[in-house]
């Protein structure tokens, strides 16, 4: 119930227009409709206070009837004795009232507006389920008060509210519109027509509402609603900026908006914002563990390794537990190059997570963790663990056995055992001959094995007009193996007519590049890789393979040092980027540096043989000739184990010719010391 005094200005200053109705009639008695209010609001309140309840009721309910009378017009009176029905528990008396005084007259408005709150109420009146009856019955009577009050904003408003309940968009869009009609600055109608125009896919739009109606009334729930507008676009330097608005009016959930604000500045890239409003969580709040874990990301982001582990273990000391801690501890670890240790800390997470029986969510969840760590176990040459773990997953999740065996041949391939990835292939097309995944798999082992046609003519038997840039992809894959460069162009030209992101198309002038490196036409090939670096100039693949192409050719190397040294900042512990670096150096004369990012591309890479070679050709030129020798028995080893589809013979002739001229040197070497 208002308060009386609220109520007494309220009508003096002539409700009805406050309200939205600006219907009230010159024949309007408000002195009157006051005195029986006032009667009707005392009566209302001794029946909260005295045994003699339900006569005080009765009492309040006829004078509010009376007062309504004596001003039909008043929203607010239909609206206080809607809510005297509700609260006195007699919905099914104020009902029946209602109906009878409409039935009475069809276009008793009073009655109308009672009766549609009283159905409204009734909504999620159902163990909070909702009735669609109320709502249909709700609409029914909106739609004929709007009928009776065209100019009634607020009633406008309710029926857009009731039909984007019943997911008529069209029809609440045309009801907001209406309110906004009557009056622009309707804050309901605003936030209703921007959640329709949110549903229908006009973001833009909704953002536009939601700005106007929080600079009319910037309250917290107002600029929160705007910040989520925002977010859906994406634009996420806007919605955190919105919601620090809303902290500056100290609303009572400023933890919550604090949290989601710095969550949005992380999206937005703005890692010292998103830094201090964590900071000042924790501040607030020192057990709050999740606001660690925050921290401790942004520190890994920016690479400050030594602050993020002080933040991680200030987070597991208060939530040893938490599983996001303990990955967090596993990423950092990661990014000192740390693999064994890593893996380790993932092992532990299964088996503190491990149950007997998980739910879809907790079963999913698994799956990823047990598909993350084989691809650790993989990158950290434990090529049987990584195909164990596959195995586990399948075996936990039957519907991912498929993908799991698709997986395991790729794992035994990059581990050179290629007899082990044909029995895997062999036994995963006979129990899977119809997945994509797995033929494909096969076939790319197939090509690698200097089998290009057979790989070739099974994955073409998948193009269907469904995902047929996913196969054209992999067809060009299987020719780049089998050294078939004109059938490959022709498969990416393919892909990229089927490429409708840039995303997609990213992937195919990749794919493009490399193909024109493996083929020696540098120009071409850094055409299709500057192309992908205009839309992602970041893209640490695409850097680095440009970079290193530039280096073998002895071209450009500062150029090329500079891109490389970027792609290792996006990734400071990939083998390949460590090669390049080491080998850019060692084409600037930079010996010392090239052997150190050497040795570690090498500890992380250990069967490459390229590596290998380029990590002696810089122990040679240090005159580390017996530490050359060794390396270059190693790359020979390498090249010994490789496929038809990597053995380049070229490259094996040189390497014995190094491997021998070292040899040759450090007899000399030898003899000399011994004379």
């Amino acid at each position: 119930m208002r308060l009386l005094n609220a109520v007494f200005l309220i009508l003096l200053l002539g409700v009805g227009a406050c309200w939205g109705q600006g219907n009230a009639t010159s024949s309007a008695d408000r002195a009157t409709a006051y005195y029986h209010y006032s009667l009707g609001h005392m009566y209302a309140e001794l029946a909260g206070n005295t045994t003699a309840r339900n006569d005080y009721v009765n009492q309040a309910i006829d004078n509010y009837k009376a007062a309504i009378k004596a001003d039909p017009n008043s929203a607010l009176l239909a609206e206080e004795l809607s809510d005297l029905y509700s609260q006195s528990g007699r919905m099914r008396d104020g009902q029946t009232d209602a109906e009878q005084a409409i039935k009475a007259n069809p276009n008793d408005l009073a009655a109308h507006r009672v009766l549609a709150r009283i159905y409204v109420r009734q909504i999620d009146a159902q163990r909070g389920r909702v009735n669609e009856t109320m709502v249909r019955q709700a609409t029914q009577e909106y739609q004929k008060i709007t009928e009776l009050a065209p100019k009634d904003a607020d009633s406008w408003v309710w029926l857009g509210r009731l039909q984007s309940a019943s997911q008529n968009t069209d029809a609440a869009e045309r009801a907001f519109k209406k309110a906004l009609e009557i009056e622009p600055d309707n804050e309901d109608g605003l936030t209703g027509l921007a959640t329709v125009l949110g549903i229908k896919g006009d973001e833009t739009g909704a953002a536009a509402l939601l700005k106007k109606a929080s600079e009319k009334n910037p309250s917290p729930d107002s600029l929160k609603r705007l910040a989520d507008a925002y977010e859906q676009q994406k634009e996420y330097g806007l919605a955190a900026d919105t919601l620090r608005r809303a902290l500056e009016l100290n609303p009572p959930d400023a933890p919550d908006i604090e949290r989601k604000m710095a969550m949005l500045l992380i999206s937005a890239e703005r890692y010292d914002d998103a830094l201090a409003a964590y900071q000042d969580l924790v501040g607030d709040d020192p057990t709050d563990a999740d606001s660690y874990l925050r921290i401790s990301q942004i520190y890994r982001q920016k690479k400050d390794l030594v602050k993020a582990r002080e933040a991680s273990e200030k987070a597991k000391a208060i939530d040893a537990n938490n599983i996001e801690v303990r990955l967090n501890e596993l990423y950092i670890l990661q990014a000192e190059g740390k693999p064994a240790e890593a893996i380790e800390v993932m092992k532990s997470i299964l088996q503190q997570t491990e149950s007997r029986t998980y739910d879809p969510a907790q079963l999913e969840r698994r799956t990823e963790l047990l598909e993350q760590l084989a691809v650790m176990q993989q990158l950290a040459d434990q090529t049987q663990p990584a195909v164990d773990t596959y195995r586990q997953m399948a075996a936990l999740d039957p519907t991912k056995a498929a993908h799991a065996s698709a997986m395991i041949i790729g794992t035994y391939m990059g581990g050179k055992e290629y007899p082990k990835a044909q029995e895997e292939a062999d036994a995963a097309i006979k129990k899977f001959p119809n997945d994509r995944e797995v033929r494909v798999s096969r076939a790319s082992l197939l090509a690698e094995m200097g089998k290009t046609d057979a790989a070739v003519a099974d994955v073409k038997k998948l193009l269907d007009g469904k995902d047929d840039r996913a196969i054209q992809l992999a067809l060009s894959e299987l020719y780049v193996k089998g050294r078939k460069f004109d059938d490959a162009a022709k498969a990416l030209d393919a892909a990229e007519k089927m490429s409708d992101s840039q995303d997609d198309k990213i992937d195919v002038w990749f794919k493009r590049g490399a193909m024109y490196e493996r083929q020696k036409n540098v120009p071409a090939a850094e055409a299709e890789f500057r192309k992908v670096l205009a839309v992602m100039p970041d893209n640490p693949a695409t850097l680095n393979y440009l970079g290193y192409m530039l280096t073998d050719r002895n071209l450009r190397l500062p150029e090329a040092l500079a891109m490389i040294q970027k792609a290792l900042d996006r990734d400071p512990n990939n083998g390949a980027y460590l090669d390049s670096l080491g080998w850019v150096y060692f084409r600037l004369n930079r010996i010392p540096e090239a052997e150190d990012a050497m040795r570690r591309a090498v500890e992380l890479t250990p069967h490459d043989p390229t590596m290998r070679d380029h990590y002696a050709e810089v122990l040679f030129k240090a005159s580390k000739v017996r530490e050359a020798i060794v390396q270059w028995e190693a790359s020979l080893r390498e090249w010994q184990t490789s496929s038809p589809a990597e053995l380049d013979s070229a490259e094996v002739v040189k390497v014995k010719d190094k491997l021998e001229n070292a040899r040759v040197q450090l007899a000399r070497q030898n003899g000399t010391r011994q004379q």
